[in-house]
């Protein structure tokens, strides 16, 4: 494998076993890409390929089920269970008017309740999961963990590299929102020849904190936008998982750290039977945090206003709903 400079590749496993100084250069090296491209690829993180595929296994078994009986835990976007084909368009986040995104998603998150109707209503419902394929219950709650403890992990590797207290952001996410997109992109024969300016997901950044992604290779697959090339295809490594920076952090880091637009390409002629599961895992904060933007030295200069993360989020979501 080949990865360009622009998203790096990172071995956690120093961060977990090492010394001092091996824990503060690889914190030293998530920072130096998250200022640079807002993306790395990430080795050494502990969870083990059979978690991975165990959850893509049992959501292929979903998506194979028939449009009438998915039909009966379809959602819309922030909904728990089948987010169908038509109800999200990314690039809207950005203003930017598009087609529907091509693809179809098994959506989960958090689900522990604050005891307030209207944020456990929006923030915390209960997961759904089908009675058709039972395992992906299994497969999903395990896969949660693993992912959540990875998230506060890496956020207490950003905030070392920032050279603050390793619990500066990880003591806004004991109650922390989140949520884990199985995304399906369908190969061409499904989805039909893409209209102009459609994609599997339009540009976008990414709303929280550290996005997690599991992803397969494909020639319809992901692209990040880099200032000195334009759109670039995104490295793979068979054991690595994608992280990503979302507008929250960003913002909390004072603009130190990139939020970056990326977007996955449509299903391509080159490619028509290409079909792909990945399984994205959004990370964020406690719903009612404050989050108040570092100024330098840590920060850049911004007049940022201090912002509540769930109306932050609130907002951006809205803006891709569709239906």
């Amino acid at each position: 494998m080949s990865t360009p400079s622009s998203v790096p590749l990172i071995d956690l496993q120093p961060w977990f076993e090492g010394d001092h100084a091996e824990r503060a250069e690889v914190a030293a090296a998530v920072d130096a890409a998250l200022q640079d491209v807002g993306f790395l690829l990430v080795t050494g993180h502990g969870v083990p390929r059979s978690a991975r595929d165990a959850v893509r296994q049992a959501a292929r078994r979903f998506f194979a089920l028939p449009v009438e009986t998915k039909q009966a835990y379809a959602v819309t976007v922030s909904g728990r269970g089948w987010l169908p084909p038509g109800v999200e368009a990314n690039a809207y986040s950005e203003g930017t008017a598009t087609p529907p995104d091509l693809k179809e998603s098994f959506a989960v998150g958090a689900d522990r309740p604050t005891g307030d109707p209207e944020i456990d209503g929006y923030w915390f419902p209960p997961n759904v999961f089908p009675r058709e394929v039972p395992e992906l219950e299994t497969a999903v709650v395990d896969y949660l963990a693993r992912m959540q403890a990875l998230a506060d992990e890496l956020l207490r590797l950003c905030a070392t590299g920032l050279g603050l207290a390793d619990d500066f952001f990880t003591r806004h996410t004991g109650h922390s929102t989140h949520t884990m997109n199985i995304n399906r992109y369908p190969p061409l024969d499904v989805t039909g020849a893409p209209e102009d300016n459609q994609f599997r997901i339009g540009p976008h950044t990414d709303f929280g904190t550290v996005t997690i992604l599991d992803r397969e290779p494909g020639k319809g697959g992901l692209q990040v936008w880099t200032e000195t090339g334009g759109w670039e295809d995104a490295p793979f490594h068979p054991e690595a998982f994608t992280i990503n920076t979302g507008d929250l952090l960003a913002r909390w880091s004072g603009n130190r750290w990139k939020s970056n637009r990326h977007r996955v390409l449509p299903p391509q002629a080159s490619a028509p039977d290409e079909d792909l599961v990945s399984l994205v895992y959004f990370y964020e904060a406690d719903h009612d945090t404050v989050v108040e933007a570092l100024q330098p030295p840590i920060g850049r200069p911004n007049q940022h206003e201090p912002v509540i993360a769930r109306d932050f989020l609130r907002e951006r979501l809205d803006a891709i709903t569709m239906s």
